[in-house]
């Protein structure tokens, strides 16, 4: 059995944050991921700059992957009416290709260990994890669980968000588009939302959320976004124009909104797999990271005999509640408000003629510079 301070079971942007913060503190650190790096994930590719002081804190340098600069925002329903405001902090769009490539080096030559495996089993048991994979047997104190939206983990954990079926599809793909550089485009459509940005190299991110029982009807996911996306004028001129580089888009099925708990099993849940905010919010990048700032300040307080296991579980579900319930339950309005055409049109209306609103809006689902 293979000893180590911590365990991090996925290394997606949550996992890699965390062992960086981990190693920064000289604490060994062990990163299972399943996939390949670098890796194409059905992502929206915008973050908040709420998320930049602290990247620079535990040196991570953002800038030298060349991100396009994003403070506006285009938000339009299907009828092709929009309203732009200005994004209060203002973000910026990096493809998760690149962003998950530099942190998997970064981790790597900081000294974390990060090995190809798939886990199939974590039990807790007299203060110490065992995480079975296909390959080895590990033994932590600390277990971080970063396997992302749906896992076969999830199932194995009978977490009771797995239990109910989910109808929602992700779809994404990259483009070469003119697109304006500092918009983030937010298009609703018939059982859906669309967002759209630029990425590094003068590459355009287009990444939609749909509603599977608008999309079970077609054959394709080219007849879908001819008959459903494209009903929005907006979206229509956007693919008319957009030239796909990637050989077919991406999909993600069972996307799942339904609350989750943030500790299962003594498990620290970070980034997607602890909760996801609506798309239409546009910030489960920034939580993802935050999140693995609020886990790993946590354990090294645990570890360094501060806490007991109990207070490090209460610790950070009141963490994660203070800094994300509210911005999730307002998704979660959000989402169920739009989905009624009749009911967005006079919101837009409203947003429209007291446009100092839309802004406001945004806060609510986005956090402080941490």
């Amino acid at each position: 059995m293979i000893r180590n301070s911590i365990v991090i079971v996925g290394g997606g942007l949550a996992g890699l944050i965390a062992a960086i913060h981990l190693k920064n503190n000289n604490y060994t650190v062990l990163v299972i991921e399943k996939n390949d790096f670098p890796k194409h994930k059905v992502c929206g590719e915008y973050i908040s700059n709420e998320v930049l002081p602290y990247l620079k804190s535990i040196g991570l340098d953002i800038n030298s992957l060349h991100p396009t600069d994003i403070d506006k925002l285009s938000f339009s329903l299907i009828s092709g009416k929009s309203v732009n405001t200005i994004l209060p902090l203002g973000g910026f769009g990096i493809s998760r290709y690149q962003l998950d490539d530099y942190l998997y080096n970064e981790a790597k030559n900081r000294g974390c260990v990060i090995v190809q495996e798939m886990v199939s089993d974590i039990e807790f048991l007299d203060g110490k994890f065992t995480i079975v994979t296909n390959l080895n047997t590990y033994s932590a104190p600390i277990v971080l669980g970063a396997f992302g939206k749906r896992s076969n983990l999830d199932i194995k954990l009978k977490r009771n968000f797995i239990q109910k079926q989910s109808h929602w599809l992700g779809v994404k793909a990259h483009y070469k588009l003119d697109f304006p550089e500092n918009y983030v485009g937010l298009h609703h459509f018939k059982g859906g939302y669309c967002g759209v940005s630029k990425v590094e190299n003068n590459l355009v991110n287009i990444c939609y959320l749909a509603n599977y029982d608008t999309f079970k009807k077609y054959k394709s996911i080219e007849e879908y976004q001819t008959n459903v996306v494209c009903q929005n004028p907006n979206l229509k001129e956007i693919f008319k124009n957009a030239k796909i580089q990637f050989e077919k888009p991406l999909t993600i099925s069972q996307v799942s909104f339904e609350e989750k708990k943030c500790v299962e099993d003594h498990i620290l849940m970070i980034g997607d797999t602890a909760g996801l905010i609506h798309p239409l919010c546009g910030n489960g990048m920034a939580m993802a990271i935050h999140s693995a700032k609020l886990a790993a300040e946590n354990t090294i307080n645990f570890l360094e005999n501060k806490i007991n296991r109990a207070t490090l579980e209460d610790n950070y579900l009141n963490d994660w509640n203070k800094n994300f319930k509210k911005r999730l339950q307002t998704g979660r309005r959000l989402g169920k408000l739009l989905q009624h055409e009749k009911t967005a049109q006079i919101v837009l209306k409203i947003l429209i003629l007291f446009p100092f609103l839309l802004p406001m809006i945004i806060k609510k689902t986005h956090g402080k510079p941490i």
